[in-house]
């Protein structure tokens, strides 16, 4: 589409009851994001109160008619999806509004590519629209959806707003002023200052204007606002923070209080006990009964593990071990999910598969056939691998001649216990049992005889693949070298579903490579590099931290190496510099590396912290050369084995993520973190 451009939904398919938009961009450096909002408009064309704005504090908007679903992979990297279930959005909302913003000063300029593409209930991709002149705007509105005789229609907008969010938001009616005496004091003011309650519009007054109208929460118009008087002018005001919802959500403490029991024998009685288990047989039977009970009691879980599937917002009720008619003999898939809103059912399949055993192409295939003839809308695998773009777990036919179209997905055990941890230790649940009985879930789940452990093999190939690095007879096209590559991919995203978890942050791997380009042939050119180098590289971005993690496993040598790279754009000499990056390092372990980088090609010196504790002179360039950052870097010895037990490579890569970023990444990342708080929302 062009900017401008509508179309009516129907016309583009007969399946956009629910519908899924896609925002993406793509950067040099891969580091560049932005985030995503969508307001839900009234007649007027305002929102109704502040819960119609929906974005990263507020990820369900309208009922739950819509849902940020957050990061999915794709070919460029990634893209950011949001689940509108059309036919559930409040009759009172003509319109809604899909955005994205930037912060920290930065502009929607320094990105490439920026698209968005919106998907019907199958996943078939119905519309696309290419974002341009956006270079000097720190927001942008990327397209709408709004009522027609009835009908749903997109338009493509495009259009950029240089005051960014605050901007956007206070021109659809949202009330982005937080009250003083609310927040934390600023280190630098003084208390007085602290405690005096001030609010002010989103765009800065004048302080010779001596009225000003007030946008309340609640949707009015601007002319329609009571004029009251300016506050008296300050000497420093507070800059505008970004928006945030107060609702309250229930979370658990992750240190439990100190137990009541007379020794330490005694066991807490668990919700759902996996001692009784015996055969991988009751361990899926188990698993899949434990996992659709929850998802039906607690409306976020179950919301949050169907909503990329294109399931409906609606009353959820899931059922184990159904059997259907196939043939001569009838089949019985581990689970059948249904949801209804207003009037319509959205089924799915269910296949589930635990410790580490292998998804059956004839399964699926039969339970795709089955769906396509009843007018099932998906099949949903259930298993410890991890599915790769372009890469499927499993093959199936689809029959063209169908009419009714179904569409097959995989979760990972990994990726449902990431969002139990983000909704019990981060976001937040509606109260204080559904919280706990995710809590119940995440340590079955977690527990060493569920079978739920996410990816825990790099396959078959792993051993003849380090034994020819070792005597160099593995040669380019190997297709051992492929599977060892995709493998390691999937440690690598599970890593980052693992570590997102625990520290409720966005975590992403960070591919870099040409736009466009097929992942099957990225793949190909990284199994070319390990037989020449032998060694598998991986980067992840952590929301908030000045840099992307890097992980090195250098199969020649036996190490592992995690490092960052930390820009230095602070004032002052060389050697203060240093001096302060040391100190913030105060509780990093000994053996880091530190290395300056230099402006220009060449390195800079380096040398560990133990030694330039008392000497931080010695990393300062002799030459006079401009000191453009630092690399800190840990290394630790590689695993052997192929799995996860104590000994294993998977293990290995786990222990020195989690301890590079505990000792190291979370010391330097949070004077990133205050830096763009203080920023200015637009």
């Amino acid at each position: 589409m062009v900017k401008g451009a509508n179309v009516g939904l129907t016309a583009l398919s007969e399946n956009v009851g629910s519908v899924v938009v896609g925002l993406g961009w793509s950067s040099a450096t891969g580091e560049g994001d932005a985030d995503v909002s969508v307001l839900l408009l009234d007649g007027n064309g305002k929102v109704r109160s502040d819960d119609d704005f929906c974005f990263y504090n507020n990820p369900v908007a309208g009922g739950g008619s819509v849902q940020l679903l957050g990061k999915t992979p794709t070919a460029d990297g990634s893209e950011d999806r949001i689940s509108f279930d059309l036919d559930a959005v409040p009759q009172e909302v003509d319109k809604v509004v899909v955005a994205a913003s930037r912060y920290g000063g930065s502009r929607f300029g320094e990105l490439h590519d920026l698209r968005l593409t919106l998907a019907d209930g199958s996943g078939d991709g119905l519309v696309r629209f290419a974002v341009e002149e956006a270079e000097e705007v720190s927001a942008v509105i990327f397209g709408e959806l709004y009522r027609r005789s009835g009908e749903w229609k997109f338009r493509a907008v495009g259009q950029g707003y240089a005051s960014g969010l605050a901007g956007l938001a206070t021109d659809y009616g949202v009330d982005i002023d937080d009250d003083a005496a609310e927040e934390t004091p600023e280190p630098d003011q003084e208390p007085e200052q602290a405690q005096e309650p001030v609010r002010e519009p989103a765009e800065a007054q004048a302080p010779s204007q001596s009225a000003a109208p007030v946008v309340q929460a609640t949707g009015a118009r601007a002319d329609d606002a009571a004029t009251v008087p300016a506050p008296a002018p300050v000497a420093a005001p507070k800059p505008a923070r970004r928006p945030r919802t107060a609702k309250k959500k229930v979370t658990l403490p992750r240190t439990t209080r100190k137990s009541l029991a007379d020794n330490e024998s005694w066991r807490s009685a668990r919700l759902f006990p996996v001692s009784a288990l015996r055969s991988d047989r009751e361990r899926e039977t188990r698993a899949t009964s434990v996992v659709l009970a929850v998802m039906a009691q607690v409306p976020e879980f179950g919301r949050r593990l169907t909503a990329g599937f294109g399931a409906p917002a609606g009353r959820m009720e899931t059922y184990t071990e159904v059997t259907l008619p196939h043939g001569e003999a009838p089949r019985r898939p581990d689970g059948v999910v249904r949801v209804e809103r207003a009037g319509k059912l959205w089924t799915a399949l269910v296949e589930t598969k635990t410790n580490g055993n292998a998804l059956k192409p004839d399964q699926v295939q039969a339970y795709m056939d089955i769906a396509a003839r009843r007018g099932y809308e998906a099949v949903i695998t259930l298993s410890n691998d991890v599915v790769l773009e372009g890469s499927p777990l499993v093959d199936v036919r689809i029959d063209g001649r169908r009419k009714h179209k179904v569409t097959l997905w995989h979760l990972s055990w990994a990726e449902v216990v990431h969002q139990a941890q983000m909704l019990i230790r981060h976001e937040g649940v509606g109260n204080a049992v559904h919280a706990w009985l995710l809590q119940e879930l995440l340590h079955y789940l977690q527990h060493e005889n569920s079978g739920c452990h996410g990816f825990q093999n790099m396959g078959a190939a792993w051993v003849p693949v380090r034994r020819g690095i070792d005597e160099e007879t593995l040669c380019q096209g190997d297709a051992r070298a492929l599977e060892v590559i995709e493998n390691w991919e999937r440690l690598v995203r599970q890593v980052c579903l693992r570590l997102g978890g625990e520290l409720g942050q966005k975590i992403l791997p960070v591919q870099r490579t040409r736009r466009g380009s097929d992942p099957r042939t990225r793949r190909t050119e990284l199994a070319d590099h390990l037989c020449e180098q032998g060694r598998l590289n991986a980067e992840i971005r952590i929301e908030g931290t000045p840099g992307v993690l890097a992980i090195t496993a250098d199969l020649r040598t036996g190490r592992l190496r995690t490092s960052i790279e930390i820009p230095s754009a602070e004032p002052g000499y060389p050697l203060s510099r240093v001096k302060r990056l040391i100190r913030r390092l105060a509780g990093a372990p000994a053996d880091l590396h530190i290395e300056t980088l230099v402006d220009g090609e060449g390195t800079g010196p380096r040398g560990t912290l133990e030694r330039l504790r008392p000497e931080p002179a010695d990393i300062v360039p002799k030459d006079g050369a401009q000191i453009t950052g630092f690399r800190l870097s840990l290394f630790k010895t590689m695993g052997n084995g192929r799995g996860s037990a104590e000994t294993g490579f998977i293990r290995s890569v786990d222990e020195a993520v989690d301890r590079f970023h505990a000792q190291v990444v979370a010391q330097v990342e949070a004077p990133a973190r205050r830096s763009r708080s203080e920023e200015p929302a637009g």
